[in-house]
């Protein structure tokens, strides 16, 4: 079905310029496929039709936030951790979900991938949680023992977030420390295979969740790069993220570098307890990396230094990280907190402008997760993913700066729409997925269900 938009505050962020690409007042045409077939300034040419209209009316119409950093099985575990950083915070999360049935991560993942959608993220790199339980950090070391799960644990997770309507690149650990070399690679096809027979429009790719840091085992960089190379996909590692055991995080970084990977579509998730060394030979290798501001915060993690990192040439993505340490997946508060640190950090309010903000959760997400092609814009030929924000209800008073009020001033109060591939998903707040009522009262049963096995978390 084709939708014309009308009399829009377009914010486009076309690719290959800094322009945030504002149009006062302007137009645009979904196609029939859900893709965007046309859009500009003024009133639309003359004969256009469409099978809907919504007429905008001056209220902001922009792309969808891109996660490149998201963790949606956690929607039922928030406010966990709070006097933690990180691996005190995994412990109350990760030491919940180790008790969850394959049924109940599809619930709980469901219910995330909705709630995103609800804040206008339409598109997440979403990591699974792994088959391998996890297991208390000790000197940011573990031993790697933990039980394994099944594949339905994976799969019930990747379906979750494919009948949620969110488009995702699916991430799955490969637990090397779990068997064999041969049975690595066989869980970690199984995976990858599962997700690849979801309709390609909505599971826009498969990945690794990157476990070097977290695993004893001395070959997991090289097993990740085989199997990158084995099976085509990118990889999202967990690096450098908490402010224990930094000497011992850091060590690590030459596992991956040399087996090759940061060639291959490695991405670093968090990069904060770096070296001017390490960010360097980052970049010459091409990996790039994923912020989540909100999040490090939440965790005391620390302040990545993303504008000295954008300077020396690395891709730069923004993450909403988790319900369990973002709390709120709102990604206006993710991109302020995103400014205010870097400008706090660096004492100068040109480290972190509002307009190269909003590019890096939307565009800059979808380039370090290779789907720039298809989402991350209002572009012609990429999916009508967009949102429909009201800067009248509540009233933020003149537009001074229109894009600069869009990221500084709104929030999901102003949040009125939410399309993907030109369908509306959600508004106000309210999903028209029909599996929404039902994901969240399987999310109101978890503490029920938890608590007599694993005790009250802190």
């Amino acid at each position: 079905m084709s939708l014309l938009v009308t009399h829009a505050r377009l914010i486009t962020i076309p690719a290959g310029t800094g322009d945030p690409g504002y149009i006062d007042d302007g137009w645009m045409l979904v196609g029939d496929d859900g893709r965007i077939a046309g859009l500009g300034a003024g009133e639309p040419p003359a004969g256009t039709t469409a099978d809907e209209t919504l007429e905008a009316a001056g209220r902001f119409v922009a792309p969808g936030f891109v996660s490149s950093h998201s963790h949606l099985f956690t929607s039922g575990l928030r406010g966990l951790g709070v006097a933690d950083t990180l691996y005190g915070w995994c412990d109350a999360m990760l030491g919940t979900t180790r008790h969850m049935s394959a049924d109940q991560m599809y619930w709980s993942t469901l219910h995330g991938a909705l709630d995103f959608l609800s804040h206008g993220v339409t598109t997440a790199y979403n990591f699974t949680d792994p088959l391998q339980s996890w297991e208390s950090m000790v000197d940011g070391k573990r031993v790697g023992d933990a039980p394994l799960r099944g594949l339905e644990y994976h799969f019930r997770q990747a379906e979750g977030t494919r009948d949620a309507g969110i488009r995702f690149v699916d991430a799955a650990g490969m637990d090397v420390t779990a068997g064999t070399p041969d049975e690595v690679f066989a869980r970690f096809a199984a995976e990858v295979a599962h997700t690849r027979t979801f309709d390609p429009d909505y599971a826009l790719g498969a990945s690794i969740m990157g476990q070097v840091q977290w695993s004893p085992h001395p070959e997991a960089a090289q097993f990740e790069v085989e199997a990158m190379r084995r099976f085509g996909v990118t990889n999202q590692a967990h690096f450098l993220e908490s402010p224990e055991a930094v000497a011992h995080q850091q060590s690590k970084f030459a596992l991956y570098r040399d087996a090759g990977a940061l060639g291959l579509g490695l991405t670093f998730g968090h990069f904060i307890q770096t070296t001017p060394e390490i960010i360097a030979q980052a970049v010459a290798g091409g990996a790039s990396m994923s912020w989540q501001p909100a999040s490090n915060g939440r965790l005391a993690s620390g302040v990545a230094l993303v504008p000295e990192m954008l300077e020396m040439g690395m891709k730069v993505g923004v993450g909403l990280d988790d319900q369990a340490c973002t709390d709120v997946a709102d990604p206006w508060q993710n991109m302020r907190m995103g400014i205010y640190a870097q400008r706090g950090r660096l004492k100068d309010p040109a480290a972190m402008m509002p307009e190269l903000m909003l590019r890096l959760h939307t565009l800059g997400s979808a380039e370090i997760m290779g789907v720039d092609d298809r989402v991350g814009s209002l572009e012609v030929g990429k999916f009508a993913d967009f949102v429909v924000v009201d800067p009248r209800m509540p009233d933020v008073g003149p537009l001074w700066h229109p894009v600069r009020s869009y990221v500084l001033a709104m929030s999901p109060r102003n949040l009125q729409q939410v399309y993907v591939g030109g369908r509306l998903v959600d508004e106000r707040g309210v999903s028209t997925n029909p599996l929404a009522a039902e994901a969240s009262a399987k999310l109101h049963e978890l503490p029920a269900a938890l608590v007599p096995l694993r005790g009250h978390p802190h």
